[in-house]
Protein backbone atom coordinates (compact mmCIF):
# COMPACT_ATOMS: atom_id res chain seq x y z
CA UNK A 1 0.00 0.00 0.00
CA UNK A 2 1.67 3.19 -1.34
CA UNK A 3 0.27 6.86 0.24
CA UNK A 4 1.66 10.41 -0.79
CA UNK A 5 1.14 12.54 2.04
CA UNK A 6 1.19 16.15 1.17
CA UNK A 7 2.76 19.34 3.44
CA UNK A 8 2.80 23.05 3.18
CA UNK A 9 5.98 24.89 2.29
CA UNK A 10 4.57 28.09 3.40
CA UNK A 11 5.56 29.84 7.01
CA UNK A 12 4.35 33.38 7.14
CA UNK A 13 0.65 33.57 8.85
CA UNK A 14 -0.79 36.37 6.66
CA UNK A 15 0.58 40.39 7.53
CA UNK A 16 1.31 39.23 10.71
CA UNK A 17 5.08 38.86 10.59
CA UNK A 18 3.84 35.51 12.64
CA UNK A 19 5.63 32.33 11.43
CA UNK A 20 2.92 29.32 10.79
CA UNK A 21 3.41 25.89 8.69
CA UNK A 22 1.93 22.78 9.35
CA UNK A 23 0.51 21.43 13.08
CA UNK A 24 3.13 18.59 13.92
CA UNK A 25 0.22 16.56 15.53
CA UNK A 26 -1.25 16.26 11.77
CA UNK A 27 1.74 15.20 10.91
CA UNK A 28 2.93 13.07 13.44
CA UNK A 29 -0.32 11.38 13.94
CA UNK A 30 -1.08 10.31 10.62
CA UNK A 31 2.44 9.40 9.80
CA UNK A 32 2.78 6.89 12.72
CA UNK A 33 -0.43 5.25 11.73
CA UNK A 34 0.86 4.57 8.43
CA UNK A 35 4.24 3.90 9.31
CA UNK A 36 3.08 1.54 11.84
CA UNK A 37 0.34 -0.08 9.51
CA UNK A 38 3.75 -1.07 7.36
CA UNK A 39 2.88 1.56 4.35
CA UNK A 40 4.53 2.51 1.54
CA UNK A 41 4.53 6.25 2.46
CA UNK A 42 6.08 9.35 0.70
CA UNK A 43 6.33 13.10 1.73
CA UNK A 44 6.30 15.97 -0.33
CA UNK A 45 5.76 19.45 -0.35
CA UNK A 46 5.46 22.47 -2.46
CA UNK A 47 9.50 23.34 -2.35
CA UNK A 48 10.52 19.76 -0.54
CA UNK A 49 13.08 19.71 1.89
CA UNK A 50 12.20 20.51 5.16
CA UNK A 51 8.07 21.69 5.64
CA UNK A 52 8.03 24.98 8.33
CA UNK A 53 6.45 23.92 11.69
CA UNK A 54 3.85 26.35 12.98
CA UNK A 55 5.50 27.17 16.79
CA UNK A 56 2.30 27.36 18.22
CA UNK A 57 1.55 23.35 17.30
CA UNK A 58 4.88 22.68 19.51
CA UNK A 59 3.82 24.67 22.57
CA UNK A 60 3.75 22.58 25.95
CA UNK A 61 -0.24 22.52 26.24
CA UNK A 62 -0.35 21.24 22.75
CA UNK A 63 1.94 17.64 23.25
CA UNK A 64 0.40 14.61 21.93
CA UNK A 65 2.16 11.56 22.25
CA UNK A 66 2.48 11.47 18.77
CA UNK A 67 4.41 13.84 18.69
CA UNK A 68 6.33 12.62 21.66
CA UNK A 69 7.26 9.93 19.73
CA UNK A 70 8.04 11.96 16.75
CA UNK A 71 10.51 13.56 18.50
CA UNK A 72 12.54 10.37 19.90
CA UNK A 73 12.11 8.79 16.19
CA UNK A 74 15.62 9.95 13.76
CA UNK A 75 13.62 8.05 10.82
CA UNK A 76 10.85 10.42 11.27
CA UNK A 77 12.48 13.09 11.86
CA UNK A 78 14.64 12.23 8.53
CA UNK A 79 11.80 11.88 6.68
CA UNK A 80 10.50 15.32 7.56
CA UNK A 81 13.52 16.79 6.73
CA UNK A 82 13.71 15.59 3.43
CA UNK A 83 9.94 15.84 1.43
CA UNK A 84 10.19 15.34 -1.96
CA UNK A 85 8.85 17.91 -4.40
CA UNK A 86 5.29 18.32 -5.18
CA UNK A 87 5.91 18.45 -8.74
CA UNK A 88 7.47 15.37 -8.81
CA UNK A 89 4.67 13.26 -7.75
CA UNK A 90 2.28 11.10 -10.02
CA UNK A 91 -0.85 10.04 -8.89
CA UNK A 92 -0.01 6.39 -10.89
CA UNK A 93 2.18 5.93 -8.35
CA UNK A 94 -0.05 5.92 -5.23
CA UNK A 95 -2.94 4.18 -3.92
CA UNK A 96 -4.59 7.26 -1.78
CA UNK A 97 -3.28 10.83 -0.67
CA UNK A 98 -2.82 12.68 2.60
CA UNK A 99 -3.09 16.04 3.19
CA UNK A 100 -1.96 17.57 6.56
CA UNK A 101 -3.02 20.55 8.07
CA UNK A 102 -2.39 23.63 9.64
CA UNK A 103 -2.54 27.29 8.79
CA UNK A 104 0.42 27.09 5.89
CA UNK A 105 -1.84 24.98 3.22
CA UNK A 106 -4.27 28.31 3.20
CA UNK A 107 -1.68 30.00 1.28
CA UNK A 108 0.46 27.56 -0.84
CA UNK A 109 -1.49 24.28 -1.48
CA UNK A 110 -4.71 26.11 -1.50
CA UNK A 111 -3.53 27.91 -4.93
CA UNK A 112 -0.91 25.73 -6.44
CA UNK A 113 -1.74 24.37 -9.97
CA UNK A 114 0.44 21.75 -9.13
CA UNK A 115 -1.59 20.40 -5.88
CA UNK A 116 -4.87 20.99 -7.69
CA UNK A 117 -4.30 18.68 -10.32
CA UNK A 118 -2.58 15.97 -8.58
CA UNK A 119 -6.06 16.02 -6.16
CA UNK A 120 -8.01 16.17 -9.76
CA UNK A 121 -5.96 13.03 -10.73
CA UNK A 122 -6.32 11.27 -8.04
CA UNK A 123 -9.66 11.40 -7.38
CA UNK A 124 -10.72 11.50 -11.18
CA UNK A 125 -8.80 7.44 -11.34
CA UNK A 126 -10.85 6.18 -8.30
CA UNK A 127 -8.10 6.80 -5.53
CA UNK A 128 -9.00 8.26 -2.08
CA UNK A 129 -8.24 11.69 -1.15
CA UNK A 130 -7.96 12.39 2.82
CA UNK A 131 -7.65 16.11 4.15
CA UNK A 132 -7.43 17.15 7.52
CA UNK A 133 -8.11 20.68 9.52
CA UNK A 134 -7.37 23.38 7.38
CA UNK A 135 -6.58 20.72 4.46
CA UNK A 136 -10.06 20.54 3.19
CA UNK A 137 -9.31 24.27 2.35
CA UNK A 138 -7.19 23.19 -0.10
CA UNK A 139 -9.97 21.79 -1.92
CA UNK A 140 -11.43 24.93 -3.14
CA UNK A 141 -10.33 25.37 -6.54
CA UNK A 142 -10.41 21.63 -7.04
CA UNK A 143 -12.91 20.04 -9.55
CA UNK A 144 -14.94 16.98 -10.79
CA UNK A 145 -16.70 17.32 -13.59
CA UNK A 146 -16.48 20.68 -14.38
CA UNK A 147 -18.08 21.08 -11.01
CA UNK A 148 -16.16 21.83 -7.26
CA UNK A 149 -14.88 18.47 -6.27
CA UNK A 150 -16.90 19.36 -2.57
CA UNK A 151 -20.09 19.84 -4.40
CA UNK A 152 -23.06 17.52 -2.81
CA UNK A 153 -20.90 16.32 -0.79
CA UNK A 154 -20.43 15.06 3.23
CA UNK A 155 -17.12 17.59 4.19
CA UNK A 156 -15.71 18.84 7.61
CA UNK A 157 -13.25 21.45 8.55
CA UNK A 158 -11.63 23.75 10.49
CA UNK A 159 -14.64 25.14 11.66
CA UNK A 160 -15.40 28.71 12.12
CA UNK A 161 -16.02 28.57 15.93
CA UNK A 162 -12.19 27.16 15.97
CA UNK A 163 -10.88 30.16 14.00
CA UNK A 164 -12.77 32.18 16.07
CA UNK A 165 -10.93 30.88 19.18
CA UNK A 166 -7.82 30.93 18.17
CA UNK A 167 -8.14 34.61 16.83
CA UNK A 168 -7.34 34.04 12.90
CA UNK A 169 -10.38 35.13 11.82
CA UNK A 170 -9.13 38.36 9.94
CA UNK A 171 -6.04 36.64 8.96
CA UNK A 172 -7.00 33.57 7.23
CA UNK A 173 -7.49 34.04 3.23
CA UNK A 174 -10.72 32.58 3.65
CA UNK A 175 -12.78 30.78 6.07
CA UNK A 176 -12.95 26.96 5.39
CA UNK A 177 -16.44 26.36 6.78
CA UNK A 178 -17.47 29.59 5.01
CA UNK A 179 -15.66 28.46 1.63
CA UNK A 180 -16.58 24.92 1.46
CA UNK A 181 -20.78 25.58 2.06
CA UNK A 182 -20.14 28.08 -0.36
CA UNK A 183 -18.82 25.75 -2.60
CA UNK A 184 -22.01 23.52 -2.19
CA UNK A 185 -20.12 21.02 0.64
CA UNK A 186 -22.43 19.52 2.94
CA UNK A 187 -20.29 20.75 6.03
CA UNK A 188 -20.60 18.83 9.32
CA UNK A 189 -19.24 19.67 12.59
CA UNK A 190 -18.85 18.59 16.59
CA UNK A 191 -18.27 21.09 19.27
CA UNK A 192 -14.81 22.35 19.16
CA UNK A 193 -11.87 20.26 19.42
CA UNK A 194 -13.53 17.33 19.20
CA UNK A 195 -12.04 14.38 16.78
CA UNK A 196 -13.99 14.11 13.72
CA UNK A 197 -13.88 12.55 10.06
CA UNK A 198 -15.89 12.29 7.26
CA UNK A 199 -15.99 10.09 4.79
CA UNK A 200 -18.31 10.13 1.40
CA UNK A 201 -17.38 8.05 -1.55
CA UNK A 202 -12.90 8.96 -2.12
CA UNK A 203 -13.57 12.17 0.21
CA UNK A 204 -12.42 11.80 3.55
CA UNK A 205 -11.86 15.12 5.75
CA UNK A 206 -11.04 15.67 9.22
CA UNK A 207 -12.05 18.64 11.59
CA UNK A 208 -9.23 19.77 13.46
CA UNK A 209 -5.90 18.76 14.40
CA UNK A 210 -7.43 15.88 16.63
CA UNK A 211 -9.13 14.18 13.82
CA UNK A 212 -5.68 13.27 12.96
CA UNK A 213 -5.38 10.20 13.62
CA UNK A 214 -9.03 9.19 13.00
CA UNK A 215 -8.10 10.38 9.74
CA UNK A 216 -5.76 8.53 8.87
CA UNK A 217 -7.46 5.49 10.22
CA UNK A 218 -10.76 5.92 8.27
CA UNK A 219 -7.96 6.44 5.12
CA UNK A 220 -6.29 2.61 6.18
CA UNK A 221 -10.00 0.95 6.16
CA UNK A 222 -10.95 2.64 3.37
CA UNK A 223 -7.94 1.07 1.34
CA UNK A 224 -8.44 -2.20 2.70
CA UNK A 225 -12.34 -2.10 1.96
CA UNK A 226 -13.27 -4.72 -0.38
CA UNK A 227 -13.60 -3.21 -4.08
Amino acid sequence: MKILMVLTSHDQLGKTGRKTGLWLEEFAAPYFVFRDAGVDLTLASPKGGQPPIDPKSDEPENQTDAMRRFKEDKEAQRALANTNKLADMKAEDFDAVFYSGGHGPMWDLAESPVSIALIESFYDSGKPVTLVCHAPGVLHHVKHDGEPIVKGKRVTGFTNDEEEEVHLTDVVPFLVETELKRLGGVFEKVPNWQPFTIEDGNLLTGQNPASSTSSAKALLKHLSAPA
